[in-house]
């Protein structure tokens, strides 16, 4: 099941399907999330009005107003990340989701687990897990986009910074470069392969830890990957 915080992830779901709105707040619940629903545009932002949600997912279809429209809306109000959840797979659909702000897009017919672990990645690329991440004396506001050592700022670029959160959310779990590069994909179009990212590990070591050739932050396992420390 989806890791609880002291209160349950709060989602938006905006479909017309009423089948797949039924089924998927039912997988959803049961994985711990707690489930608002509507079928269009008008009713979905006066659920954003009324409730501060973690995340939401949207369908381009709707009864009224489209998907695209309800994107820019929700992000013009609040900064709540956006998956797009849609029949319409094609490039240009994709692009234009993305393009729109989404944080993520997934076609149908897609398989629950799929499109949970797609929610929990964006979950913990945008630090809606958990409000405060510490590591010794590491500590990132997600809140406030801040990481400081000690008592001192940290600086990071967008990439580094969404890079230490992936680590930090899951600490003592060993990462593939391949589960790194997934999970960091970037939507804004900065190309990162699997030689950037070593160059990137390497930035952030040097602003965050005491000794970057011994790292108890961000630890090598070889041949497997990395790992944030216990």
């Amino acid at each position: 099941m989806y890791e609880r915080r002291k209160e349950p992830v709060k989602l938006l779901l905006v479909e017309d399907d009423m089948a797949i709105v039924k089924n998927l707040t039912e997988f959803l619940r049961n994985e711990g999330f707690d489930v608002y629903s509507c079928a269009g545009q008008a009713d979905a932002m006066e659920l954003v009005e009324q409730y501060d949600f973690d995340i939401a997912l949207l369908d381009i279809s709707l009864t009224d107003g489209n998907g695209y429209s309800l994107c820019m809306n929700i992000k013009a109000r609040k900064d709540i990340p956006v998956i797009f959840v849609s029949a319409s797979g094609d490039e240009y659909s994709v692009v234009t989701g993305l393009d729109m702000g989404a944080d993520d897009y997934i076609s149908k017919p897609f398989r629950p687990r799929e499109l949970l672990s797609r929610i929990k990645s964006v979950l913990r690329r945008r630090g809606k897990t958990q409000a405060v991440l510490e590591h010794g004396d590491i500590r990132v506001d997600t809140i406030k986009g801040l990481v400081t050592k000690g008592n001192k700022e940290v600086f990071l670029s967008a990439l580094e910074y969404r890079i230490l959160l992936v680590f930090l959310t899951n600490r003592g779990r060993v990462l593939s470069r391949r589960k790194l590069l997934e999970e960091i994909w970037d939507i804004g179009g900065d190309y990162v392969n699997d030689n950037t990212l070593t160059v990137y590990i390497k930035r952030i070591r040097e602003k965050i830890e005491d000794d970057p050739q011994n790292p108890r932050v961000i630890k090598t396992v070889r041949g497997l990957g990395y790992k944030a420390g216990e």
